[in-house]
């Protein structure tokens, strides 16, 4: 049984999927450290929002990549 592919997809203001981050994880957990350290490069790139997809199946999203005022 092959381990479960956790990857992001990104979206821009007007909600245009971008390309995705190109990432492969092998946990939830790494790809949500990789987000809260990347999303401020990833905004840079045009990035408003993100989604986490486990296999392909979207798990959780959009998740705002502006800063908690």
């Amino acid at each position: 049984m092959r381990a479960t592919q956790w990857t992001w997809t990104f979206e821009d203001a007007e909600g245009r999927t971008l390309e995705d981050g190109g990432e492969v994880f092998p946990t939830q957990s790494d790809a949500e450290v990789w987000i809260g350290e990347s999303w401020r490069a990833l905004r840079e790139r045009g990035a408003e929002s993100a989604h986490l997809f486990a296999d392909g199946a979207r798990v959780y999203g959009p998740l705002s990549l502006r800063p908690a005022d």
